[in-house]
């Protein structure tokens, strides 16, 4: 008996927001029961003692502190500047 019907793909199709034709409908519910089945022989595995799995790398918060640096930087960054006039850039008039 399968587990994918007409009915599951109506739903899909609705939640989705899909348009299934009927060629498709039939490939959709092969592929589906294909899932289905791959994720039943994961259910197999016996996951007992096994700690949930974050991330791929053993890395621990590598998230550096947070310092308050109270520098705006504006005198360096006008010193790239090729016209500065009263701390600012000067700049061609654009109209």
């Amino acid at each position: 008996m399968p587990k994918i019907d007409d009915t599951v793909i109506e739903q899909m199709e609705v939640l989705a927001k899909l348009s299934v034709s009927g060629e498709e409908r039939k490939k959709v519910i092969e592929e589906m029961e294909k899932i289905l089945t791959y994720v039943e022989k994961l259910n197999e595995l016996d996951t007992d003692g096994i700690e949930p799995l974050v991330h791929s790398l053993p890395e621990v918060n590598v998230f550096r502190e947070d310092t308050v640096v109270n520098t705006d930087g504006r005198n360096e960054a006008l010193l790239n500047a090729p016209r500065q006039k009263d701390g600012q850039y000067v700049v061609p008039k654009t109209v």
